[in-house]
């Protein structure tokens, strides 16, 4: 049985506003117990005395009428009337967040180009305040309560790998799709089912295995990493090389530069990738060709369906090799 009441208190605990709750809740029952006591009337009198003092109603029907009563009804009042206060704040805050989701889920189907993140991880909350920097226009569809999530990220609260809940998320008129999850598994379902339902929105999948992500690869899904790679790599870098890691985080964060992919020109096919000319000192960091990445120190030459990935300012022009 204790056991049993620490994993309620577990619980409560780690949700702010059900804690206050619980805590209020405790509070009028001790003090419906000692006020009955002192008083000497029933329990439920006593009840009755607690809720309208905690609530401030106060109709003088019932007050204490001894020292002990009125200890009681000062302990009360300078504990439990400020947390009711905080926790019907949070309660009614909670609701209008609820509604504004749900009113902005009813509106999906007018928007187009946004980003959808379907799934959760402990990750996730780390690398979420990046994803909305860069892409403001976000909407989640994950099994976690909205309350636990950030306000400026509207949630689809459900099972992303069920149809009619990805379904409020347009995922066909998504610019792409973010998948997570605490277990490959998860994140192989949800890819998916997504791709089932917007086969032309790029997917990328975040998983935790090198063979979940080349399994989704396999799948057609091609933009699909592992995290332990990601992790590994850098890490395994940054040990030879103690600066590695600030490099690539600082490549990746400057305002100045920017990486894009982008197609072939037909004037440049069957030319080496060094004959290329990049106006505004723009970089050529490698050649996708089917799904595989070419860096150009193998100076490779430029075929039709290749595609050139650049780091260069935010508003480059290129020009071809003359």
């Amino acid at each position: 049985m204790s056991l049993f009441f620490f994993g309620i208190w577990q619980r409560m605990s780690r949700h702010q506003i059900l804690f206050l709750t619980g805590v209020i809740v405790v509070i009028m029952m001790v003090s419906a117990t000692l006020f009955a006591d002192t008083q000497h009337v029933s329990w439920f009198i006593g009840l009755y005395w607690a809720v309208t003092t905690v609530t401030t109603v106060g109709y003088g029907d019932v007050t204490p009428h001894n020292t002990g009563g009125r200890w009681i009804a000062m302990g009360t009042m300078l504990t439990a009337i400020p947390l009711a206060g905080a926790a019907f704040a949070g309660w009614a805050a909670a609701i209008v967040s609820i509604q504004l989701r749900k009113v902005w889920g009813m509106t999906m189907n007018k928007t187009h180009n946004h980003l959808v993140i379907l799934g959760y991880n402990s990750l996730l909350i780390h690398i979420l305040p990046d994803l909305l920097a860069e892409h403001p226009q976000a909407v989640m569809v994950s099994p976690l309560s909205s309350a636990e999530l950030p306000d400026n990220l509207p949630c689809i609260t459900g099972d992303p790998t069920h149809p009619h809940i990805l379904a409020k998320a347009s995922l066909p008129l998504a610019q792409q799709i973010v998948v997570v999850g605490d277990s490959d598994g998860a994140v192989l379902m949800t890819a998916i089912e997504a791709h089932r339902l917007a086969p032309q929105t790029p997917i990328f999948a975040i998983t935790q295995s090198r063979r979940a992500a080349q399994t989704l690869k396999d799948l057609g899904m091609t933009h699909s990493v592992a995290s332990q790679d990601l992790l590994g790599h850098t890490l395994a870098k940054s040990l030879a090389t103690p600066h590695a890691a600030d490099f690539f985080v600082a490549l990746l964060t400057s305002p100045d530069l920017g990486l894009e992919e982008i197609p072939v020109q037909p004037d440049w096919i069957g030319h080496n990738l060094d004959e290329l000319d990049l106006a505004f000192s723009s970089t050529v960091l490698a050649v996708i060709r089917q799904q595989q990445i070419i860096l150009p120190l193998r100076h490779p030459v430029v075929e039709t369906d290749d595609t050139i990935l650049l780091l260069r300012p935010p508003t480059p022009r290129l020009s071809p090799a003359s």
